[in-house]
């Protein structure tokens, strides 16, 4: 997988790859180093380096990320200009903090404590003096051109005052004395000492940022947001390629001195209450597919930006004012040389500006990068790449009850428990984070007539599931945001002994903040009409049965006995079996039908899901989860609390639609990373179209040259259009992977309307 995304990053301009390193992967206990498989972040960076990247390693070893205990990796590809260095973070599967920090007694995370520096410093050393054993750092001729140490520290650092800046200070010395031959920095430190650089994180650090902390200091935007982080129940943000382009660029011009790769957070390493799938808006989607227009836009601003990098380099910076909100950046550089950025910074209107005597067109918030001062290459808000949409096909589907077999999970009463206490035990000490559940039992002796009873239950977060005498009689759950919540429910209670359960579940530790090691999860305080229970005999169950099992595995499937599927009922596993898909393309399990749960193939965890709670627009916030190939064996298994498996399928991830459009005033797409001497004639703008590998343009579903309106999500013939649009672009393009029509009169032979400003859409499906 690794060597076709890294392929694939470079083919988009860029120069480094940005990984995390997995604390609690690599050091799952004390002085315990786990390197292997999935975990051999050598062999990675070897990989790398093989296709002549280089490497920025983030050693924290406090991410964030979105990760349990915000201790995480993820995996950024980095464009690196000598003056400025911007990133695209490349998501791989996170995990947080090591749990067995948190039972280190008298520590306290992220400040100047000696037990919590002991660890972070033996980690770093570790992990520093692997990459030195492998000449991996650039100074012994490797790839790793950059370290950091911690990360967004800045936001916490006043809850611990006087330790907090003794913390920062303490971790720059400690980083540096690792001699690796390389600098360090900290993001969005504005006070990292020297020599560590402080960098930005965030969507628009050309605004946000106040730049390097020293003058012998590079400008770094760690972090380039391409989308933002999601949680259950939260829609998509949608972040333009436009967008990213016109703030990634004047970051470059103004410093001179993002997210570029989703993906999957399998098992329960996702931080509370984030879904699975990672900024799957990046150019790189989650299953590695190429998310057009995000991915060509940022290639093409590569492009045009590798054209101007020895002029920016070296030259010798002008501003000139153009009118309100437009600006013109020049650089020029000895001889001949000369780059020119025009702005317009303007929301709300596009504008034609003059420059040395040539009218210019700049849509609103955008630049034109003009690598010679004169010709246009590439303007931000000009999109000239096709836009891709992303299919889902079902494969196998599993829509008969003949299929499926289900084991029911039991219901644990007070008598049947071990673990005991007179009062609320706290979830996150008691579970260890070995499992998301937590049973609470208790029982209750009525001397009356059955009656109604209110219960009332307040929870520290994050999901709470009510049973009495075995029946499911409500739940609650928290949010992203506020993760405690309190439950109420009127309840009938028969005379005699009722046996009262309540399933606490969380969905993933916190990731960031002062004091993490302070969080608390599970029930607070339980009230049955007036009276408090709070401080009552509880019994206690650490996880399911079928998680202590593990039933999800092939052996312990085989050790307890499934039942065919009848009906959808709570806390129930689903199994099923199935043959892997034929072909290449990734797969993912479409859980539409589900509540919340998690879901095994072949005993490896693919993650949490929970479909059942719905965005504000009434949708679930992630359908498809992606099943690697490499998980993929003929059998599989499934968790689910309560739900209908009858609607699941198994799905291949396609491209089946492309789209172009371009107009008379977006520049042509200039592919070449030379400067020519000169252009020779006009350059033309043209559509490109490209289905995946494998697959044809098998239809043109729409074509009008002239002036079509609309987008490539919804378009119509205009007044003006030429009555030979469709034959034209059949002729160039069914039956090809494929190909190019350029944007001019002759290319469709005609001129329908003489004088009006002209553009191309067409929209075409692969099949």
């Amino acid at each position: 997988m690794w060597p076709s995304l890294i392929d694939k990053a470079k083919q988009g301009g860029l120069d480094v790859i940005q990984t995390y390193v997995f604390w609690n992967l690599h050091e799952p206990q004390p002085g315990q180093y786990d390197f292997t498989g999935r975990n051999d972040i050598v062999s990675f960076i070897k990989q790398v380096q093989q296709q002549g990247l280089y490497v920025s390693l983030r050693i924290g070893p406090f991410i964030e990320a979105e990760w349990s205990y915000g201790y995480a990796i993820f995996i950024t590809i980095t464009y690196r200009y000598v003056r400025c260095h911007n990133s695209f973070p490349m998501n791989m599967s996170f995990r947080g903090l090591p749990f067995w920090l948190h039972d280190v007694p008298g520590i306290v995370f992220r400040t100047n404590n000696e037990p919590f520096k002991l660890y972070m410093q033996n980690f770093t050393t570790k992990i520093v003096d692997m990459m030195k054993a492998e000449n991996l750092f650039a100074s012994q001729g490797g790839p790793i051109i950059l370290s950091q140490i911690e990360n967004e520290y800045q936001n916490i650092e006043g809850a611990f005052h006087e330790d907090g800046s003794r913390y920062v200070n303490w971790t720059a010395q400690m980083a540096v004395g690792q001699n690796t031959g390389e600098p360090w920095m900290m993001c969005k430190q504005e006070d990292a000492p020297d020599p560590v650089i402080n960098s930005c994180n965030g969507m628009r650090c050309d605004e946000t940022w106040k730049g390097p902390n020293s003058p012998n200091k590079p400008s770094i935007w760690t972090e380039n947001w391409t989308s933002f982080l999601q949680g259950f129940g939260e829609d998509t943000y949608m972040r333009s390629a436009q967008d990213l382009a016109f703030h990634t660029t004047m970051f470059i011009i103004k410093m001179n001195g993002t997210f570029y790769h989703g993906g999957t957070n399998f098992g329960r390493t996702t931080a509370s209450f984030i879904i699975t799938g990672y900024y799957d808006q990046a150019p790189l989607d989650e299953y590695g597919i190429i998310r057009q227009p995000k991915y060509g836009h940022l290639k093409d601003m590569h492009t045009a930006l590798k054209q101007c990098s020895q002029t920016l380099l070296y030259g010798n910076l002008a501003i000139e004012h153009l009118g309100d909100n437009q600006d013109a950046y020049v650089y020029t550089g000895d001889a001949s040389e000369c780059a020119a950025f025009l702005v317009n910074n303007s929301s709300k209107d596009g504008v034609e500006l003059v420059f040395r005597n040539t009218s210019y067109t700049l849509p609103s918030k955008s630049v034109s990068i003009l690598p010679d001062c004169e010709n246009v290459v590439f303007n931000t808000g000009m999109v000239n790449t096709q836009v891709s949409t992303r299919s889902m096909q079902p494969v196998i589907t599993f829509d008969s009850s003949q299929q499926w077999q289900a084991y029911s999970e039991a219901i644990p009463q007070f008598d049947q428990t071990s673990l005991r206490s007179d009062t609320l035990l706290e979830q996150i000490n008691t579970t260890k984070d070995t499992t998301d559940y937590l049973w609470y039992t208790m029982r209750m002796d009525l001397n009356t007539s059955e009656a109604q009873y209110m219960l009332r239950v307040s929870s520290f977060g994050h999901v709470l599931r009510a049973y009495v005498n075995g029946a499911l009689v409500g739940s609650a759950h928290g949010t992203r945001k506020v993760t405690n919540f309190t439950f109420e429910n009127t309840t009938s209670l028969p005379p005699g002994i009722n046996n009262i359960s309540f399933l606490s579940i969380m969905v993933g530790l916190p990731d960031s903040g002062a004091f993490m090691e302070r969080r608390s999860a599970g029930l607070r305080e339980v009230l049955i009409q007036d009276l408090n229970f709070t401080s009552s005999p509880w019994g206690y169950q650490v996880g399911l049965l079928g998680e202590m099992l593990s039933i999800y595995t092939d052996e312990g499937s085989s050790n307890v006995s499934w039942s065919q599927y009848q009906n959808p009922s709570t806390l129930t596993w689903y199994k099923t079996m199935f043959d892997e898909p034929e072909g290449t393309e990734p797969v993912a399990l479409n859980l539409g039908s589900m509540g919340k749960g998690q879901a095994w193939i072949n005993g490896q965890s693919i993650g949490r899901y929970w479909v059942s709670i719905k965005t504000p627009t009434g949708s679930a916030s992630q359908t498809w989860y992606n099943v690697p190939r490499s998980f993929l064996k003929p059998t599989g298994n499934l968790l689910e609390e309560y739900a209908n498996p009858l609607n699941i399928s198994l799905d291949t991830v396609s491209i089946d639609k492309v789209c172009g459009r371009v107009s008379d005033s977006h520049p042509a797409r200039v592919n070449s990373l030379e400067v020519p001497n000169h252009y020779q004639g006009k350059l033309r703008p043209q559509i490109h179209l490209q289905c995946p590998d494998k697959r044809i343009i098998s239809k043109i579903v729409f074509a009008s040259h002239g002036n079509p309106s609309g987008d490539c999500d919804n378009y119509s013939i205009g007044k003006c259009h030429s009555s030979n649009s469709q034959q034209v672009v059949e002729k160039a393009c069914l039956g090809r992977r494929q190909c190019a029509v350029y944007h001019t009169t002759e290319s469709f032979g005609e001129d329908p309307c003489p004088g009006t400003p002209k553009t191309l859409l067409v929209d075409a499906r692969c099949e």
